[in-house]
């Protein structure tokens, strides 16, 4: 009999994974039936839900796929990391083999991507992305999936950047023979990315056999556990090199699908005279903006005629300050939605419309001289402004009356003009760190999917905690940024804001006023004040700290702490939340926004805020039926638990 199970590993980073055992012990748990019912229930712990039918067949199909493999090549001793994740997301490699290497006698790393597939074939012009008969969508070819996660690790581990030869990758299609899947091929083969299918099970164990000895490799997956995780690089920090240099991000899984869809429509509209539509969808930190800014910067360094655009002056000025410092083409890269009016249909190759959920209805306000009061939809000048136009959207971060960005609206928009729309679902979580149980978490407390709040249950992925005062809150942040963490402050919009700054003014106007505590909003408008700066770069400039942001500064950015104040817009009441329109103060809201839809919008307001912290999260209710309810939903552990910063 195997020993006692050793499951659910929460490691240094935030990094999991669900099993750690030598192969052979692996092995043993597999012949008594147990190891599948371990990985289920442990990964219920983890994630706050039961994994789909098809992962728990992946467990029970190719893992031990891969455990003979490991045991018919001699290799029962090296260690297996199954479900590992990767740092500081929510993506998890099927396995990591830890040994020793039998040349070198050096540690000895090789990530496994394991499919089912029996038959794969590849994209017709996407040589990156193939075609399942099960799925409706096209998917990432394994060859690269695997390389992506490779070189993500040796970004993210400190062990791996030391020794980034010591890593290998390979994709397994155990159920697959080379005639099935021999278009696969087309990618190249190399250290961190090749593939064997089941018909090449010899040449698959004398490939684990050329990385990994005969030997224990138990203290070799301890260097990989205890290695350093770096952070994630903020977007706004790389965004100048993105844009003018080269990519500084590792697009892994469904990032690079979506990159390589637009890639291969931008060939395709130039050989001729096509037009496609592609929305990218995801929820806060799956990697949207990111993904907007490699393709940004790949035509940019092309030559191809592309530009950004998005509905935030925050988001559009910070770019412009950041990725364009000094350099004016690339600041005139950065637009706003209300920019194509008057554009030629066609005019550009790509437009990348970020931030897409702020579509408004028509791009006309009360600035727009009459001859372009037309009433077009401004969904349908963005796509007739370019032969590929890319929205990328969460249609839960709809914060504004008018705003309308949505999936739906959009594929509606594409078929009134004739035109194909595809879709591709990010499902990965690279913000909060890397916590899908959390972005879940939050969506359930707020009641935005039908679902119920629920205790959290800490997951070492990210920090959760309640505040007794708005003065602990600041506090606690405070702590943290000594620690070297950015931090910002944020509420719902429930406290008049002075708009104006005169020059008599010595300090600014603390409109945000509890109990005894009053700070100020962010600078309103363009302009520093006061050592403040303007509320487009609150979320970026550190001067930002000790400003309470609003939800239009803060939606799109991300910082390392985040301080939630939520005001008597949202309250706790016996069993359900009452929303109270009357206490807010956001002049968006008139008279013809119905209680429905400001429902909804302060709703997505404080979803918005509870996810821009990439560590952690404090929060503080202004009313105290409400800090009950969250001091009963959050453990009391997780207070006292505040990481180091590595």
């Amino acid at each position: 009999m195997p020993p006692p199970a050793r499951v659910f590993f929460v490691l240094p980073g935030g990094i999991f994974l669900l099993f750690r055992e030598s192969a052979a012990s692996v092995a043993a748990r597999i012949l008594e039936g147990s190891l599948a019912l371990h990985l289920t229930e442990n990964f219920r712990h983890q994630h706050g839900r039961r994994p789909a039918q098809a992962e728990i067949r992946s467990w029970e199909r190719s893992l031990p796929a891969l455990v003979n493999a490991l045991v018919e090549a001699g290799l029962d001793d090296v260690e297996v990391l199954v479900e590992y994740s990767l740092p500081l997301t929510s993506k998890r490699a099927d396995a990591v083999l830890a040994g020793v290497h039998p040349t070198t006698g050096e540690p000895s790393y090789v990530v496994v991507e394991l499919k089912q597939w029996s038959a794969a074939y590849p994209e017709e012009d996407e040589p990156l992305l193939c075609r399942i008969d099960a799925y409706a969508q096209p998917v990432l070819n394994p060859i690269e999936q695997v390389r992506g996660y490779c070189e993500y690790l040796r970004s993210f581990n400190g062990a791996l950047e030391r020794m980034p030869n010591s890593l290998a990758g390979v994709a397994f299609l155990h159920n697959a023979t080379e005639f099935q899947t021999a278009g696969l091929r087309s990618v190249e083969e190399d250290q961190y990315g090749r593939m064997y299918t089941g018909e090449q099970r010899g040449a698959f164990l004398d490939f684990l056999r050329s990385r990994l000895a005969a030997k224990p490799g138990a203290h070799v997956a301890d260097v990989l556990l205890d290695a350093k995780v770096r952070p994630s690089k903020q977007l706004m920090s790389v965004a100048a090199a993105e844009i003018r240099d080269r990519e500084q991000f590792v697009l892994i899984a469904e990032q690079r699908v979506a990159y390589e869809k637009v890639m291969s429509a931008v060939r395709k509209a130039k050989r001729g005279n096509h037009k496609q539509v592609i929305v990218v969808t995801g929820g806060p930190g799956s990697g949207k903006s990111v993904i907007a800014l490699s393709v940004l910067g790949e035509l940019y360094r092309r030559g191809v005629p592309a530009l950004h655009a998005t509905g935030s002056a925050s988001f559009t000025k910070t770019m412009r300050r950041v990725a364009g410092h000094k350099k004016r083409e690339v600041q005139q890269l950065f637009m706003y939605f209300n920019s194509f009016m008057e554009a030629d249909p066609n005019d550009l190759d790509v437009l990348i419309c970020d931030e897409a959920h702020r579509l408004r209805k028509t791009s006309a306000n009360r600035y727009t001289k009459a001859a372009l009061r037309t009433g077009r939809p401004q969904v349908a000048e963005l796509i007739d402004a370019a032969r590929v136009p890319v929205f990328l959207l969460d249609q839960h971060q709809v914060v504004r009356p008018g705003e309308m960005g949505t999936r739906q609206e959009i594929e509606r928009a594409a078929a009134a003009e004739g035109l194909g729309c595809t879709v591709v679902e990010l499902d990965g979580q690279f913000r909060c760190g890397g916590s899908d149980a959390y972005e879940k978490w939050v969506i359930d407390l707020l009641g935005l999917d039908g679902g119920t709040p629920s205790q959290w249950e800490p997951d070492g992925k990210l920090q959760l905690l309640t505040a007794e005062t708005p003065q602990e809150l600041e506090d606690f942040l405070v702590a943290r940024r000594e620690e070297g963490y950015g931090a910002r402050m944020s509420a719902g919009y429930c406290w008049k804001w002075t708009t104006k700054i005169t020059p008599d003014m010595t300090t600014l106007p603390e409109d945000v006023v509890i109990g005894q505590w009053s700070r100020p909003w962010n600078l309103y408008g363009d302009r520093s004040a006061l050592g403040a700066p303007p509320a487009p770069l609150w979320a970026t400039d550190p001067a930002g700290f000790g400003q309470v942001g609003c939800v239009y500064t803060a939606q799109g950015f991300e910082y390392g702490w985040s301080g939630v104040i939520i005001g008597p817009d949202l309250v706790w009441r016996t069993d359900r939340w009452v929303v109270d329109r009357t206490a807010s103060k956001d002049p968006s809201f008139t008279k013809a926004t119905s209680d429905d839809d400001v429902d909804r919008l302060i709703r997505n307001t404080y979803k918005v805020l509870l996810t821009r912290g990439m560590v952690g999260t404090i929060l503080y209710s202004t009313d105290a039926e409400t800090r009950e309810k969250l001091r009963s939903l959050i453990h009391p552990a997780s207070r006292a638990e505040v990481p180091e910063l590595v």
